[in-house]
């Protein structure tokens, strides 16, 4: 049977060390004359956002500043980023920082001309077909981390505060006009920092490739964002100043969101939860929970998985040795082994299994996901006990880790 799909690829990206110096340019080619520039509060205060600003000043672009952003961003800081941007009259957006502010930043210029509340736009069904695209303000993107990948995607992460749940609001037009990805704003990024975005990107590369259905280029660049992890994340982590490392894990992360139009799945569906109700790090968590999901998923990606270990150079290119690779890099990464290092808890568990199941990233998980199968992933990983999960999932007994 000859497979049909829709696919679409992302956008223009200006790659490479200095890149930032077109930010004028790039504002010009997007059709920008007075951007607000969103980043996070420690980024405002820093040279790099400085300088940025003063030298689309300098070449006669007039950019405001916006930095009132949460770590896990809410509605009311894209509410107030939307104040800003209408007071100031401006006509698009440079999203400048992390995932936090490259989120709040698409999500100001795609709702600069909505009459619609925020939360209408949810990715459920065909909600973002209620917004208007012509209220739709053109975005630049310019990442400080490697991770998310926010900056190829098209939508944004926030937390509903009044529901307590975070909410993934999509539509196509959200998708950056400009990408800038330049390695040296990524040099300052601490190593806990480092590991924790870098283990966000591989999270994005392995849940993309081993999500169900048809989508060739989405497997090809999430197997090589994986090879790219692999390489020079524990190389960024150890030097910080290594640019050539810096260079390649920016290119992984948007390997990743690339790749993940796709799916992706249960680290996602219960990261999402995690990261709402105890205010984790996203990347942080989804690295806690990478082997037991990859355990339980196990009878559904075996195959896959050796593939992904063969193309990866690992001996053996066994799920086992895939599984040991990820067990050794955490540990390289000192990555916490349990979700109890994190600080969840046992009474929690039955919520978190609740919304895991509601989360829009448990559909494309490569086994069915529900309440009952979110439960029995976070006992495991809250007793830090991968070869029982291996043992449950797959009804053999599993290496010990």
């Amino acid at each position: 049977m000859v497979p049909h799909a829709n696919w679409n690829y992302p956008t223009a990206i200006r790659f490479g060390a200095g890149r930032i110096a077109e930010l004028a340019d790039a504002c010009r080619a997007a059709g920008m004359q007075r951007p607000l520039l969103v980043t996070d509060p420690s980024l405002a205060a820093m040279e790099m956002v400085q300088a940025a600003i003063a030298a689309n000043q300098a070449a006669g672009i007039d950019t405001g500043l916006f930095s009132a952003i949460s770590a896990n961003p809410t509605g009311a800081d894209v509410e107030a980023g939307l104040a800003a941007y209408r007071a100031g009259g401006h006509d698009g957006v440079i999203a400048f920082g992390g995932g936090s502010a490259l989120d709040v930043g698409k999500l100001v210029a795609f709702m600069s001309g909505q009459s619609r509340p925020l939360f209408d736009f949810e990715d459920k069904d065909d909600w973002w077909s209620r917004a208007d695209p012509a209220g739709i303000a053109p975005v630049i993107a310019v990442p400080t981390t490697a991770g998310t990948g926010s900056e190829v995607g098209r939508a944004g992460v926030i937390l509903d505060e009044a529901a307590g749940v975070k909410k993934i609001l999509f539509h196509p037009k959200m998708l950056p006009a400009i990408v800038i990805l330049d390695p040296e704003l990524t040099v300052g990024l601490p190593p806990h920092v480092t590991a924790a975005t870098g283990m966000d990107a591989l999270s994005h590369c392995i849940e993309a490739y081993c999500a169900p259905g048809f989508h060739p280029l989405a497997d090809g660049i999430a197997a090589e964002g994986v090879r790219l992890v692999h390489l020079w994340l524990p190389r960024a982590v150890a030097d910080g100043s290594d640019l050539e490392a810096r260079a390649h894990m920016l290119a992984a992360a948007a390997m990743g969101a690339t790749a993940f139009q796709k799916g992706l799945g249960a680290m996602h569906a219960l990261s999402h939860p995690i990261g709402a109700t105890l205010g984790s790090h996203h990347g942080l968590t989804n690295a806690v929970l990478m082997p037991y999901v990859l355990a339980f998923n196990r009878p559904a990606i075996t195959r896959r998985i050796e593939a992904l270990a063969a193309y990866l150079g690992l001996a053996p290119a066994t799920f086992d040795g895939f599984l040991a690779w990820i067990l050794a890099l955490r540990a390289t990464l000192r990555i916490p082994h349990s979700l109890a290092e994190l600080g969840v808890d046992e009474a929690a568990i039955g919520r978190l299994a609740d919304l895991a199941e509601a989360d829009p990233s448990a559909g494309g998980n490569p086994r069915a996901f529900g309440a009952a199968e979110a439960r029995l992933v976070l006992e495991a990983a809250l007793r830090g006990d991968v070869a029982a999960l291996d043992e449950t999932a797959t009804g053999r007994a599993a290496p010990a880790d």
